[in-house]
C-alpha cells in the first residue's frame, strides 16, 4: 500500500515536468519536428514505478490470501459449533417431549389420587359419623347396664321374676325339644324331596322349551307357570318362616327392607325385599356408589358379599334356593349418569353349582337395547373359576358374571367407574351396557330382582 501511494505520488510530478520542458523548447525550436518516443528516464521511472506498484499488488495479495483463510477457519470453526449446537438443540426438544408426557401422566394420577382422596375423606367421614353413634350407643347401654346392676338386688327380693323365668326356661325346652322333632322330619323327607326337586327340574326344562317355541312364533311372551311344591309350603308353614318377599309382602308386611327367609330345604338367612313399585322383589344384586369391590372369588359370589342395606351381591347358592321353589322372573335395572334409567324382564331357569349356575333366559318385556342372549345356557365364571369349554371373560373383565362368546357387551359386576372415564377399554372393564347402535354406556346404578310368577305361589 505504501508504494501504490509513493508511485501515485511520483507520477504526477513526472508528468507535469515533462509538459514543463515541452513548453520551454516549444519557442525555441518551434520548427522541429515532435518526437513520437518518450524520454528514456521517463520510461525508467515509470516501469520503476510499475515495478514497486507490482510488488506491492503481490504483498497485498498474499496478506489478503492470509486473512481469506483465517476468516476460512473461524467459519469452520462456527459451522462445527452450530451442528453441535442443534445436536444439543434436538437432544432438548426429546427431552423436552418426554417431560410433557411424564407431566401429563403425574397430572392423570395426581386426578385419580385427588378422587381418592375424596372417597377416603367422605368414607373417613361416615366412619366418624358411625363412630359416634356407636359411642352414644355404648354410653346408653352402660347406663342401662348401672341401672340394672343396682336394680338387681330389688328383682330378686321378687318371686314373680323367678317364676318367670322358670316359665321361660320351660319354653326354651320345649322349642328345642320341637325343633329337634322338625329336624328329624326333615331328615325322613329328604329322599322324598329330592325325587321331587328333580321332578321339578324336568318340569322347568319342559317349561323352558314351551316359552322359547311361544317366543318364536308370537311377540308377547310370557313364562310358564308351574304349581308350587307342596312340601316346602308345608315345611315353610311348620317353621313359619317366609320362604320369599312374595310370602312377607302377602303377610302384610308392605315396607321395603331386610327380612328373613327360608327357601325350600335350605338354612335361614337375610334378603332385602323391595316393594316400591308395589310387587314384592327380592333383590339379588345392588350397585349405587362403587363402595363395596365385585371383582371377588368363586366362593365370594357363591355364597355371598356386601352389605343388604348397600351395595351386596345375595349370593348363587341362595339365589338358587329361592328359584328352585317355583318359576321366577328376573329383572335388572339400569341407570347412567344423565339419569336415564332402562329395564329389562325375564323368564328364566337357573342351574345349581354342578353346571356353574348356569342360566336361561326368554325375554318378556323391557326397553334395554341389545340385552343378554336368549335362548343360550350362559355359564358363570369369574377370574379364578372358569367354566370349561367357555371362554372366560373374566380374565381381561373384573366382577362375575353370565358371560357368552363376546365380552364387554355387558357387566354389571364390573368396575365401578366415574363419568371421568373416558376409552372404551375402560369403559369395557366397568359396568357398562351396549346399545343396538353400538354406543357403549357408562351405568351409574344397577338392580337385579326376582319373584315368582305366581306372587301367591307360597301362602
Amino acid at each position: 500500500m505504501h508504494t501504490i501511494k509513493l508511485f501515485l505520488f511520483i507520477l504526477p510530478l513526472v508528468i507535469s515536468s515533462r509538459i514543463d520542458q515541452d513548453n520551454s523548447s516549444f519557442d525555441s525550436i518551434s520548427s522541429e519536428p515532435k518526437s513520437r518516443f518518450a524520454m528514456l528516464e521517463d520510461v525508467k521511472i515509470l516501469a520503476n514505478g510499475l515495478l514497486q506498484l507490482g510488488h506491492g499488488l503481490k504483498d497485498f495479495v498474499h496478506k489478503t490470501k492470509g486473512q481469506i483463510n483465517d476468516i476460512f477457519q473461524k467459519l469452520n470453526i462456527f459451522d462445527q459449533s452450530f451442528y453441535d449446537l442443534s445436536l444439543q438443540t434436538n437432544e432438548i426438544k426429546e427431552e423436552e417431549k418426554e417431560l410433557r408426557r411424564t407431566t401429563s401422566k403425574l397430572q392423570v394420577k395426581n386426578e385419580e389420587v385427588k378422587n381418592l382422596s375424596l372417597e377416603l375423606n367422605s368414607k373417613l367421614e361416615n366412619l366418624l359419623e358411625e363412630k359416634i353413634l356407636l359411642q352414644q350407643k355404648v354410653r346408653y347401654l352402660e347406663e342401662q347396664l348401672t341401672d340394672l346392676i343396682q336394680n338387681k338386688p330389688e328383682i330378686q327380693e321378687h318371686p314373680e321374676i323367678t317364676s318367670l323365668k322358670t316359665f321361660v326356661e320351660q319354653q326354651d325346652d320345649s322349642i328345642k325339644d320341637l325343633l329337634q322333632t322338625v329336624e328329624e322330619q326333615y331328615k325322613q323327607l329328604n329322599h322324598q324331596h329330592s325325587q321331587i326337586k328333580e321332578i321339578e327340574n324336568q318340569l322347568r326344562r319342559t317349561g323352558i322349551q314351551e316359552s322359547i317355541e311361544n317366543s318364536l312364533s308370537s311377540k308377547s311372551r310370557a313364562p310358564r307357570t308351574t304349581p308350587p311344591l307342596q312340601l316346602n309350603e308345608t315345611k315353610n308353614k311348620q317353621d313359619d318362616i317366609p320362604a320369599d318377599c312374595s310370602t312377607i309382602y302377602n303377610r302384610g308386611e308392605h315396607a321395603s327392607g331386610v327380612y328373613a327367609i327360608r327357601p325350600g330345604n335350605s338354612q335361614v338367612f337375610n334378603v332385602y325385599c323391595d316393594v316400591e313399585s308395589g310387587i314384592p322383589w327380592t333383590l339379588i344384586q345392588h350397585r349405587i356408589d362403587g363402595s363395596q369391590n365385585f371383582n371377588e372369588t368363586w366362593e365370594k359370589y357363591k355364597y355371598g358379599f356386601g352389605r343388604l342395606d348397600g351395595e351386596f351381591w345375595l349370593g348363587l347358592e341362595k339365589i338358587y334356593s329361592i328359584v328352585n321353589q317355583s318359576n321366577y322372573i328376573l329383572r335388572i335395572e339400569l341407570e347412567d349418569w344423565k339419569d336415564n334409567k332402562h329395564h329389562i324382564e325375564y323368564s328364566f331357569h337357573l342351574g345349581n353349582h354342578e353346571t356353574n349356575y348356569t342360566l336361561h333366559l326368554v325375554e318378556i318385556a323391557g326397553d334395554i337395547p341389545k340385552s343378554l342372549p336368549e335362548h343360550k345356557d350362559l355359564m358363570f365364571s369369574t377370574w379364578d373359576h372358569k367354566a370349561k369349554g367357555h371362554f372366560n371373560c373374566s380374565e381381561s373383565y373384573p366382577g362375575g358374571w353370565w358371560w357368552h362368546d363376546v365380552c364387554g357387551e355387558n357387566n354389571p359386576n364390573g368396575k365401578y367407574n366415574r363419568p371421568k372415564a373416558k376409552s372404551k377399554a375402560e369403559k369395557r372393564r366397568g359396568i357398562c351396557w351396549r346399545s343396538e347402535k353400538g354406543r357403549l354406556y357408562s351405568i351409574r346404578s344397577t338392580k337385579m330382582l326376582i319373584h315368582p310368577v305366581n306372587l301367591d305361589s307360597f301362602e
